[in-house]
């Protein structure tokens, strides 16, 4: 009887709305420390094709030989691929959890003079920018990834494969749009985060937001800068 309930009481610990906070935190910084190192890899393109193919090359050998080939990416996508997966279902059970405690019809009032349009709009459609950036994933792996579609021509080198890809307008713009949303998402998330691991005081309030700001715009325009350096010709 005490053991069945020591597991209710930890089972209910695990899934409190204090520890899905904390554990879209703690996910959160995840994917953010991956998409700044991303980002970094991606700025290499501008050593050209030489440096970009071999960063390309030695990140598939990283940990060899105590790890087998790929063994490291290997890893880091399942850890990433965990973090999505607790990151989205702790959103989605928090965001079950208000619409259950509102009352039938009614939602929070947001007074629309009290937010930047950008900061409403990444309030208000976390989920949908988060459904955005899911999708865009998914074109991305298949694209620069494995391959598998390839506007502008397939290739072997990865280098070629981003060139060709980012000379065509639409691949542009749909990728500025999944990276509008990443920055959006990013700088709400940030703020969230920061908040929920107790930052949040009266007088941190300002340096919360100029922080979370800075950080969403630097990632957004740091993954912008290489398509549109080849779409106006600064790469080719």
């Amino acid at each position: 009887m005490a053991n069945s309930t020591l597991t209710k009481q930890r089972s209910e610990a695990f899934t409190s709305s204090v520890a899905l906070k904390s554990a879209m935190a703690v996910t959160g910084a995840i994917l953010v420390l991956f998409l700044i190192a991303h980002m970094y890899g991606n700025l290499m393109i501008f050593g050209g094709q030489t440096t970009f193919d071999t960063y390309a090359h030695h990140l598939r050998e990283i940990g060899e030989p105590m790890l087998p080939h790929e063994g490291f990416l290997w890893i880091m996508r399942i850890v990433l691929l965990a973090a999505v997966l607790i990151h989205a279902y702790a959103a989605f059970t928090l965001w079950r959890r208000a619409n259950k405690a509102r009352p039938a019809g009614q939602r929070y009032a947001v007074k629309k003079s009290a937010q930047a349009p950008s900061r409403r709009y990444a309030t208000q459609t976390m989920r949908w920018g988060g459904v955005i950036v899911i999708l865009f994933v998914i074109y991305h792996i298949l694209h620069f990834t494995t391959n598998t579609i390839h506007p502008g021509g397939a290739s072997d080198s990865p280098y070629i494969r981003v060139v060709n890809g980012f000379q065509i307008w639409w691949v542009v713009l749909s990728y500025t749009i999944a990276l509008l949303a990443v920055g959006l998402h990013l700088r709400h998330g940030i703020w969230s985060a920061l908040a929920t691991l107790g930052a949040n005081k009266a007088s941190r309030e300002r340096a919360l937001h100029s922080i979370s700001t800075a950080v969403a715009a630097v990632i957004t325009v740091g993954f912008l800068l290489p398509p549109f350096s080849v779409l106006f010709g600064l790469v080719s």
